[in-house]
Order: C-alpha cells, then structure tokens, then sequence
C-alpha cells in the first residue's frame, strides 16, 4: 500500500468509524449469528494474491460486523463497563501507527516515561499511598498472577524462581465471590487450586474476616504456609466490598502479601464520597484497577500498583 493509498483508505475508515457510533442504537447488541456461521463465510484457504482494500472493507462489513456484540452500544450491560471513547481510539491509531516495541527503556524511552508519569497520575487521582509504584498490565487476571508470583517469591527468599519447588505447601485466600482470574493464576504459579480458600461471605457479599483468620490458623497448624490474601474492592459479580481494613489487619498479624482486586469499580476512588475505602486500601501490598472499564480508555489497560517495587523487580 502506498502512502497516497493509506491517507484515502484511512479517511474512509474514519468516517465509517463516526458513522458507526452515529447509527450505533440500529445494530442489536448481541450479534444475531449462529455458531460457525462467520467461520463457514470465511474462504477455506488463505489468499494468493493480494485483495484491493474495497474488497477487505467489503468482507469486514458483510461478514464480520454482523457477528460483533457491540460493547459500545448504550443498551449493553452485560459483564462490566467497557466503554472506549474518540480521544482513545486517535490515540490507539497513533500508537498503532509507530509500531514500537516498549519492553524497556532503551527500545522507546517515551513509552517508558510515559507510563511512569500517566501511573504516577493515576495514583494521585484516586489518591492512591505514596509508596505505591505502578506498572500497566494488560488485564487485572495478569496483574493478580503478578501479585500472587510476587508474593511467593517474597515468601521463599526469591527461591523458587532459582530453583523450583521443593516440598513447600503454600495457600492463597480470597472469597467465594472473588474473580475466576485467582484460581486461574493459583494454578500457573503451581500452588494448585486445591491450596486456594475460597473464605465464605455475608449477606452483602463480603468475606467473612472471622473464617479467614480461622482458615489460616488451621493452614499454619497444618503445615501450610499462608503467602497471599486477595481482597475485592467491587466484585464482578455484585461489585461488593469486603473489609479491607480488617483483612489488611490481618494480613499484617501474620505477615501474608495483601493483594486488592478493584477491577471493576476501583475508577470511582476519584470521586470523595468513595474514598473513604482507601483506608483499608491503602494497607495492601498491591492493588489493581482497569482504567479499561470506567475512565474511556481502549481495552486493554490494567494499572497495577505494588509498594515493594524490589520484590516485583526481582520476581
């Protein structure tokens, strides 16, 4: 493709992209397909030869955008927010169109400063520690595995990364109503999902603190050593809250990496009236929340914040 091609072949797709979000109320919210039909519409084998764009663009509006649920739509409330915004899809094509890779500070020191200033912002709007350092992850379920390894290797002198597990038994604590995502990063980091103690709630959703602490007494009797408790600052489920401050209390009697998932509803501690939570929050090891869900921000943009920056540097 030419230059002169990209610059009449982007206009296009620009005007289409307004005129979607115009018309966006006429499409269903959820796509009127039926399964493999978009497979089955497909061509069997790749092509040959090169295809014209009008082709392509034809195919993308025939073919795929009718099986697209459109998370945009104002009638869509399913799962959580998801809402992208026009300043951040400009900002996905600028970033697409320098195509950099952003591992470490050599390969685009922009993109390095960049994050550290925008996490540093981050922190300050929603009133975040001071001694919290933030990194973007892609999802909270990445940012809860980070948290999770973290504290394993906090807990084993840096150990296990060295030279595997030996015979250690460790367990991880969240409550029944906490992200599928911990059981899921219990798993890669091999503490097993048999070692994850789903803690019981109340009638708000909340985890019971009494269970938990009975939980990780039973666990140390046991021979099991306790190395991370994940507390919900809004479950996905019913947004409920559980008692930060009292599990962080905890946390701290018994020495366990304190982890906050506040996922879903962690945009809000911009506002005064939520951020009363902050003093529980503010005794974690690490927190998360998705810029991704409530701030217009295209998926996927995940921040995490840990106070150990060493321990996360070194795991």
């Amino acid at each position: 493709m030419e230059i002169e091609d990209f610059e009449r072949y982007s206009e296009i797709i620009t005007n289409w992209i307004a005129n979607y979000y115009r018309e966006i109320r006429n499409f269903p919210v959820l796509s009127q397909v039926k399964p493999r039909e978009i497979f089955d519409s497909l061509p069997t084998n790749p092509p040959e030869e090169p295809e014209p764009f009008e082709k392509i663009f034809e195919d993308f509006q025939n073919i795929i955008l009718k099986g697209v649920t459109h998370w945009q739509h104002p009638r869509f409330f399913a799962y959580f927010p998801a809402n992208t915004s026009f300043p951040s899809i400009l900002a996905e094509f600028l970033t697409s169109a320098l195509g950099i890779q952003a591992m470490m500070w050599i390969t685009s020191p922009s993109a390095a400063e960049l994050e550290e200033k925008v996490m540093d912002w981050l922190k300050k709007m929603i009133h975040l520690s001071e001694n919290f350092h933030g990194v973007i992850q892609d999802t909270a379920s990445t940012s809860t595995l980070v948290a999770i390894l973290t504290a394993r290797e906090k807990a084993t002198n840096f150990e296990i990364n060295k030279n595997g597990f030996s015979n250690q038994k460790f367990t991880v604590y969240c409550s029944e109503e906490a992200h599928s995502s911990i059981e899921k990063a219990v798993k890669i980091a091999g503490i097993g999902s048999n070692n994850l103690r789903k803690i019981p709630v109340d009638e708000k959703f909340s985890m019971k603190t009494g269970l938990l602490e009975q939980a990780i007494k039973e666990d140390v009797q046991n021979g099991f050593k306790p190395i991370c408790i994940v507390g919900a600052f809004g479950t996905t489920g019913s947004t409920a809250v559980d008692p930060l401050e009292q599990i962080g209390e905890i946390a701290n009697r018994y020495g366990i990496w304190y982890h906050i998932d506040g996922a879903m509803v962690g945009s809000a501690l911009i506002l005064p009236e939520f951020q009363h939570y902050l003093k529980g929050i503010n005794t974690a090891d690490s927190f998360v929340f998705n810029p991704h869900k409530w701030l217009f921000t295209n998926f996927d943009c995940s921040a995490f914040f840990v106070k150990d920056k060493r321990a996360l540097l070194e795991t």
